[in-house]
């Protein structure tokens, strides 16, 4: 990999990670688009520099959150030294993070092998991309419903409740497959869930955090391994270009969200997706 094409990944990846068209999908899908033959997307070692990326990104949204992820943190702390709940709301938002992050962090291990498989071939990235789109769709759809059936107006993010963070953390999980969002499915669940755009986009934000540090820390050990030292300088690079994409994402993101929903996602999601597995199906692409 080349310092340039690892600078092309690394903003694509701080950009399409925290908008909802899939950072993974695009890492898969854009080398292959590129022709960049040189670039094995089912080595090991390509998928720790794409977590090393993802670690840029997650010091992104901590330095951005970084008031409210330090309440957190004192207020968890503080919550098992007094070992009772309170009703702090960042002690609330806290322990529904800790609980939205249970199954991704079980379905994580238990899948990671036959989801590896995937990052070889674009037609199946291709593919979840375009149902990336359609879910995003179809969660708008539902959540107008939901306004007309019962319009109850919109909760704050503490008034969720664990099973709804749970649900949450689930939807997060699809995010496993190369092509769908985590921050695109994570918000249709929140926005299910009675949450309004923007704080749905929080909450996506915030509970993918931890995810992507734990993947970090578990990963890049295998960037010293003799087969990956040569990404090793390319990652840590990328991992900083990925984290400054990142923080302006995340800064567009919540102004965008105030007053806009996901349906311009869904659209490019669905061309975007259909027009990368016609060329992967007629051998364009591969």
């Amino acid at each position: 990999m080349t310092f340039a094409q690892a600078f092309v990944l690394a903003l694509l990846q701080g950009v399409s990670e925290l908008f909802p068209v899939s950072s993974l999908g695009h890492t898969i899908l854009v080398p292959a688009v590129l022709q960049w033959h040189n670039v094995d997307r089912s080595a090991p070692s390509f998928l720790a520099f794409v977590v090393v990326l993802h670690f840029g990104t997650a010091l992104a949204l901590i330095i951005f959150y970084r008031r409210q992820w330090w309440a957190i943190a004192r207020a968890l702390a503080a919550s098992v030294i007094r070992g009772r709940l309170s009703n702090d709301r960042a002690e609330r938002i806290g322990w529904l993070l800790v609980v939205g992050t249970i199954p991704v962090g079980i379905l994580g291990v238990i899948f990671e092998a036959p989801v590896r498989r995937l990052f070889g071939s674009p037609a199946p990235a291709a593919l979840f991309l375009v149902l990336n789109g359609l879910l995003m769709f179809a969660g708008e759809a539902l959540r107008r419903r939901q306004q007309i059936l019962r319009p109850k107006g919109y909760a704050p993010i503490e008034r969720l409740t664990y099973g709804q963070s749970l649900f949450i953390g689930f939807a997060q999980s699809l995010a496993l497959l190369p092509g769908i969002s985590r921050s695109g499915v994570s918000m249709v669940a929140g926005l299910l869930c009675d949450l309004d755009h923007e704080h749905a986009a929080r909450f996506s934000f915030l509970l993918a955090t931890p995810v992507i540090f734990a993947a970090a820390l578990l990963e890049t050990p295998k960037l010293f391994a003799p087969a990956a030292h040569l990404v090793l300088v390319q990652a840590i690079c990328g991992g900083i270009a990925a984290g400054v994409a990142a923080y302006l994402s995340v800064a567009f993101l919540t102004r965008y969200f105030r007053s806009n929903d996901l349906r311009p996602f869904g659209w490019y999601c669905v061309i975007a997706g259909t027009v990368c597995f016609i060329l992967a199906r007629t051998g364009v692409i591969t």
